[in-house]
């Protein structure tokens, strides 16, 4: 698009990998190697009633690992050459990863930001090209976008304007995910979940739940055994939470979504009835994994919560903290 009374700004890209489907909401769900792209015109809201836009639905995006670098072309074309030539003072290309806290009055925290001057000062009277290359551009973590906070990675390209014009300025977001290929000391082992819920003298549960970690495209097994059964059951439920942390010290904001809820029992349980549990992770593509103190601004984790609802419609519900991980692409 173009800008400032000057002329349009198309970036396409080389490299990123070819995606189906990304598992991230900022994130389009379709990605395309080198494909030109801009600033999606229909957004969509990720994350909730509070949530950044995201890309509309259906739009191109590259998707980088964290050992890729990020080069592509640079395309401006002037909006009417014969009767204004673009007069500029020096065009620039950025790699930026920045933070985003919505509450925050300064928005941007860039934790990355890598520069590249690709002309000086002159007139451009027609299309001109220019090539750029980030050599091991530092991707440290994965592109995200949530309720309070978005992580997101994007080039920044600027032409520099004479006295009292205002600069163009256009960004054109990538994506970055990483892939686990050893999973070493940067998950936590193995074990199965195992909890009790329960009120006294009127109803006992146990459950069970193969493991405490999983991959994206994992599936979630378990049993639940009912113990003690003296209340009328209705149904049970189990949801998948996601519960977001932005901020640090006093002003840490939380936000707890629904991501996923799965139907486990529909009726009343007898005593000594064994349910079993089966749900496939890949069926919630919102799903990300687990993040810890990225960058000491935000963390989200996940969370199996088990809800019983009985024919009063009281709840009775027992969560457990899971983690969840991406496997490397192969």
């Amino acid at each position: 698009g173009g800008g400032g009374g000057g002329g349009g700004a198309v970036v396409q890209l080389q490299g990123g990998a070819k995606r189906t489907s990304v598992d991230d909401e900022f994130v389009a769900l379709r990605a395309t190697r080198g494909s030109a792209f801009g600033k999606s015109d229909g957004n969509r809201s990720a994350g909730g009633k509070h949530g950044f836009n995201a890309k509309a639905a259906g739009a191109s995006i590259p998707v980088f690992e964290e050992s890729e670098s990020v080069s592509g072309r640079l395309i401006i074309t002037p909006k009417d050459a014969k009767a204004k030539p673009l007069q500029h003072l020096g065009i620039r290309v950025e790699f930026v990863g920045s933070i985003e806290l919505m509450y925050e009055s300064d928005l941007s925290h860039e934790f990355t930001s890598l520069l590249r001057e690709v002309d000086d000062t002159g007139t451009i009277t027609s299309t001109r090209t220019y090539t750029f290359t980030f050599q091991n551009a530092l991707k440290t973590y994965d592109t995200y976008c949530g309720t309070h906070v978005r992580l997101r990675y994007f080039v920044r390209v600027t032409i520099l304007r004479p006295q009292y014009t205002p600069n163009v300025v256009r960004e054109f977001d990538v994506a970055v995910q990483h892939g686990l290929r050893e999973l070493g000391a940067t998950l936590p082992p193995v074990s199965p979940i195992r909890m009790e819920v329960g009120i006294e003298d009127a109803l006992h549960i146990e459950f069970e739940y193969n493991k405490n970690r999983y991959e994206l495209n994992d599936v979630v097994t378990g049993k639940i055994y009912f113990l003690l059964v003296r209340v009328k059951i209705k149904r049970m439920e189990i949801e998948i939470r996601r519960r977001e942390s932005a901020g640090a010290g006093s002003s840490v904001y939380n936000e707890t979504d629904i991501i996923a809820k799965f139907e486990a029992m529909d009726g009343a349980p007898v005593r000594g009835e064994s349910i079993p549990i089966r749900l496939f992770l890949s069926a919630y593509p919102t799903l990300t994994p687990t993040y810890i103190a990225i960058n000491n601004r935000f963390s989200v984790k996940y969370y199996l919560n088990l809800v019983i609802i009985d024919q009063d419609d009281r709840r009775y519900f027992k969560q457990a903290e899971i983690v969840l991980w991406r496997a490397a692409a192969t």
